[in-house]
């Protein structure tokens, strides 16, 4: 066969051009309904049955169960969702990738739309270079279909001609007359294939290019159809290896389903192709299953002949190829319904077991012992796979949450540190708040690269905005923890210095230290709301404004104690640090608080 490496590239460009028009058509979408998807997700979850609607409604809308299932599990990670939502949510997810499979039956087969892709594209451009986020997305979401069938029309015209050369088919032959061993090594063959692609729906495709093509009869097609629902886990088993607990139970659970399903399905193959074949039959174009019989009576040439994009005249080979034609919608449509039958009865079965599922979950992964707060892992953003971008924000928001609240407890660490007269305990204290400045310089890096790479996918412009206050969120919260960093060292230089503070000092200091905490609190409580109001500022302005009265209270008062002989100057120069760094602290809290409020203004 004369099949180069060049045909090869061909083959690979064809299939890169369908999945990339299935990612910006996806992240067109995405970009369209961001925020909508994401009230959907956590409004549309309240019991089992309503969480599938909304797992078959974001796939059907997004065309991809991938992107669903780590965004799923993302929700989980970040405590959206609980594990019982999320494994509805995927079920539905499983149904709603079916979709994709009906538009190329419907679209890819029966009419040629790559024809139309080009004039598509040409409605794009303006909508593209649009100064509205909107426009840009659904021009993005247009471009994106357009791809999608160019890269199928490709797809189909470089693969090689087996069948003009069908000794280089025969290896495939030999495992189709197996029996019920060859429906498993074609299920592993479509599992295989799914992970390597990390895409069921551009699998899927190829599926329906093979069968139609002649190369596997309808079961083997189905087996493999099976095998694509078990490596479609894989993105999101990949997307929470680094994440929570609860996030490693909902992809785990992700991978259970569609094993089970795949089981009783097995059990039952023959029977339930059968069905399909005869639906599509007394009800559709044809038997699926004629195909193969169809081609084995055709010489290479003939097939060669129906098969081309030459103008036909001769009458008996236009019936051939309009045969071959039905009989290809027939495949295709018969795959599909396979495809939709199969992943409908899996819910319609095991939405029943959604407990079953969690406490098997559960048992598997089960949380280490560990403490929450010393640990430096991030507890929302997963260091591996990237959820899709708009959604991603969301993540990044329940981390500086934490991050947040990281600092209030390294200040709460500070608060014991001045009192505290066990050298042992000083120390073991001040260590304890010397690896919290680490792990706050360590997460400020993590949470930054994590936004930056966010900001490198397709976001609208609202959320590039946001992109840019959380940042200088991030880089205010790590000025805190650098601040009681420096309350630390002002206390041990303090201690080593051997001074001692009066009562009246202390009891200073513990004001000024109650009214920081104030601002932290409030500052926290902001940081976890989803939604803030301008006048929520006010609260934290005044609190600012106390304490920067306070400070320049204790300042002058300072210079008169000092002068009366009330303390040495040296114990005061350590108090005055301690006040002025609190002040500064201060000053910090507000900073994110303004950003995280005045961002609309």
């Amino acid at each position: 066969m004369d099949y180069s490496f060049f045909d090869f590239l061909t083959l690979v460009g064809a299939l890169g051009m369908f999945l990339y028009g299935m990612k910006v058509m996806s992240e067109g979408l995405q970009k369209v309904a961001g925020d909508k998807l994401r009230s959907i997700l956590s409004v549309m979850t309240t019991n089992r049955f309503t969480g599938v609607l909304t797992g078959i409604l974001i796939t059907a809308l997004i065309q991809s169960s991938s992107a669903t299932t780590v965004m799923v599990v993302s929700f989980v990670n970040a405590g959206l969702l609980t594990l019982t939502q999320s494994i509805s949510v995927i079920m539905g997810a499983n149904v709603g990738t079916t979709v994709t499979a009906w538009i190329i039956s419907l679209f890819g087969f029966k009419v040629d739309i790559s024809v139309f892709s080009l004039p598509l594209i040409g409605i794009c451009i303006p909508l593209i270079f649009s100064g509205k986020s909107k426009r840009k997305s659904w021009g993005e979401f247009l471009m994106g279909f357009a791809f999608l069938f160019m890269g199928l029309s490709y797809l189909k015209s470089s693969v090689p001609d087996l069948q003009s050369n069908p000794e280089i088919l025969s290896f495939l032959q030999d495992y189709t007359s197996l029996g019920y061993p060859s429906l498993l090594i074609f299920l592993l063959l479509g599992t295989i294939l799914t992970v390597i692609v990390q895409s069921s729906s551009a699998t899927v495709a190829i599926t329906l290019i093979m069968c139609t093509q002649g190369w596997i009869p309808f079961e083997m097609a189905a087996a493999m159809v099976l095998g694509e629902n078990i490596g479609t886990t894989i993105t999101a088993n990949i997307a929470a290896i680094s994440a929570n607990v609860s996030a490693r139970r909902a992809a785990i659970a992700h991978l259970m389903f569609n094993v089970f399903g795949v089981c009783w399905v097995m059990a039952l193959f023959y029977p339930f192709t059968n069905m399909i074949s005869w639906i599509v039959t007394n009800y559709g174009p044809g038997d699926p299953n004629e195909m193969t019989q169809f081609l084995s009576t055709l010489d290479p040439k003939t097939i060669s002949l129906i098969t081309s994009s030459a103008q036909i005249t001769d009458p008996h080979l236009l019936a051939l190829q309009k045969q071959l034609m039905t009989l290809q919608v027939s495949v295709s449509y018969g795959l599909s319904l396979f495809h939709t039958v199969f992943n409908i009865t899996n819910v319609c079965i095991m939405i029943w077991f959604v407990k079953f599922y969690v406490y098997v979950c559960s048992a598997l992964i089960k949380p280490k012992n560990v403490s929450d707060e010393e640990e430096f892992q991030l507890k929302y953003i997963p260091s591996g796979m990237l959820s899709t971008s708009e959604l991603s924000l969301m993540q990044a928001k329940k981390e500086i949450a934490v991050f947040g609240e990281r600092t209030q407890r390294m200040f709460g660490m500070v608060k014991e540190l001045i009192y505290e007269k066990n050298e042992d305990n000083f120390l073991k204290i001040y260590s304890r708040i010397e690896k919290y400045e680490n792990i706050s310089d360590r997460m400020e890096i993590e949470i930054a690269n994590y936004l930056t790479f966010v900001a490198e996918g397709r976001l609208s412009s609202e959320g590039k905005e946001e992109i840019r206050v959380m940042l200088r969120t991030v880089t205010e919260i790590e000025s805190i923890a650098d601040s009681c960093n420096n309350l630390a060292r002002g206390i041990r230089r303090r201690n080593e210095g051997k001074s001692e503070f009066t009562d009246g000092q202390n009891h200073n200091i513990d004001q000024m230290f109650a009214l920081v905490e104030k601002a932290l609190t409030r500052m926290n409580q902001i940081l976890h709301m989803p939604e803030v109001e301008h006048d929520d500022i006010n609260q934290s302005y005044n609190i600012e404004n106390e304490i920067n009265n306070y400070r320049n209270q204790l300042k002058s008062h300072n210079m008169e104690d000092v002068n009366n002989k009330v303390y040495q100057y040296q114990d005061g120069v350590y108090y005055m640090d301690l006040i002025a760094e609190s002040e500064k602290l201060a000053d910090y809290i507000l900073n994110v608080v303004q950003a995280v409020i005045e961002k609309k203004i």
